[in-house]
């Protein structure tokens, strides 16, 4: 999902944003003659993400540091875990030190809150998603760190599916006809996901044959009949107020996927450092 080649060149943009015109406080103390080691450590629980991303940040920047990975991504960690070990130029150890840990304290929060969510649904027939509401520029990796925490993913971008909307509804007139011109304009290798609202709409949306039903900030009786409705004629998305209080009661509704944004939009970074 993250081709080196993509990972490379998001790497080097930001090693340019950060550096700048030269790093004037390391530049001052340290040559690049000057060798020295690091570690990479969690200073809490969690799941680690984006250790071969780390390791690209000081592959962009010199052949004079050697990373090695003692982790890799999906591993669950405890504090005090060394995930790595540097050894190299200390100028560029220190280079990339913000950069490096910026990749991989995000990746691996969205990793460890998705954990916490698919941990919560259990042994329940249901998945936990992610939606479009990611960082702008960073999707590819908030994405893979979904994936890395035990998640599914949702549509990538706006050309994956046709998803109908509030707003799609009120232009087009009606959910009858929002699907009519969608249809209309559509490839035979795309599918169509209709947000509804109320029981009325998912019942009008049934003949209409899209493949995702999305319930929309329903509660959790109305979940169910909308899910007895629907009887297995699509899949059903549940959406809105979606928290770890909240999401095994919504998966025990018997919805096949629950998305929600709290996982990437929401979730901390992870405690992560580097030692010199």
């Amino acid at each position: 999902m993250l081709s080196k080649f993509f990972v490379k060149d998001h790497v080097k943009s930001a090693l340019m944003e950060d550096i700048g015109f030269g790093d004037v406080t390391t530049e001052s103390i340290v040559t690049e003659d000057e060798i020295f080691n690091a570690k990479l450590v969690s200073r809490c629980e969690g799941i680690i993400c984006g250790l071969e991303v780390f390791k690209t940040v000081y592959e962009v920047l010199s052949d004079k540091v050697e990373v090695e990975l003692l982790f890799k991504d999906g591993d669950k960690i405890k504090k005090g875990d060394v995930l790595a070990k540097l050894t190299g130029a200390g100028k560029y150890l220190l280079l990339g030190e913000r950069v490096s840990l910026n990749y991989i304290q995000r990746m691996s929060g969205i990793a460890t809150e998705t954990h916490k969510y698919q941990q919560a649904i259990g042994d329940l027939p249901c998945k936990i998603v992610d939606t479009r509401k990611t960082t702008p520029n960073f999707r590819a990796f908030e994405k893979y760190a979904v994936k890395t925490g035990g998640g599914a993913l949702h549509r990538f971008n706006l050309s994956d599916c046709a998803m109908i909307k509030d707003n799609h509804i009120q232009v087009a007139g009606s959910i009858s006809n929002a699907v009519r011109l969608v249809k209309e304009n559509l490839s035979h290798a795309h599918k169509i996901e209709l947000e509804c609202d109320t029981l009325e709409q998912v019942k009008e949306a049934l003949p209409l044959g899209v493949d995702i039903i999305m319930l929309d900030n329903m509660s959790l009786d109305t979940m169910k009949e909308a899910v007895k409705i629907i009887n297995k004629q699509a899949i059903v998305e549940a959406s809105g107020n979606v928290n770890l209080d909240t999401v095994r009661e919504i998966a025990q509704c018997g919805v096949d996927i629950i998305s929600s944004s709290a996982i990437v939009a929401k979730a901390p970074t992870l405690d992560i450092g580097l030692d010199m």
